[in-house]
């Protein structure tokens, strides 16, 4: 296999990661690794929570988050879509009636913005950085 073909692909469109938000996290992470198989790997956010990234064999395939206690969220799987450019993605999603939940988040990897299109399905924007 070539080192090409080992390249994420990081078009516009694709997407790339999924992530269960969930208020019970021990409880999903063992649930999940039990149902798949998958092994986790947890990793420090800014925030000073933990990040699991769920694993099958050394592959990274999901991760698992706690939502930060002032919004709320419902337990949901939350898919990220690629995008070029994280604001004007945004400002076209609201001129054709969706709704933005969390705006635009920088982290180290790259920019993501919590979305719904106007039917009210959930699903994120995902904006590769330098270091992503």
């Amino acid at each position: 296999m070539s080192e090409e073909s080992n390249k994420e692909d990081k078009s516009p469109g694709l997407l790339p990661w999924t992530e269960i938000v969930t208020n019970d996290k021990e409880s999903s992470v063992k649930f999940y690794t039990e149902l798949f198989g998958w092994s986790t790997d947890v990793m420090p956010m800014p925030n000073g929570q933990e990040y699991t990234v769920f694993k099958k064999g050394d592959r990274p395939v999901a991760g698992c988050v706690v939502p930060p206690t002032e919004e709320g969220a419902m337990p949901m799987w939350l898919s990220y879509v690629t995008v070029e450019d994280i604001d004007a993605s945004i400002a076209k999603l609201e001129a054709l009636g969706g709704k933005v939940f969390k705006g635009r988040v920088d982290i180290p990897m790259g920019s993501f913005a919590v979305v719904a299109g106007p039917e009210g399905a959930v699903f994120a924007f995902w904006q590769y950085g330098e270091e992503g």
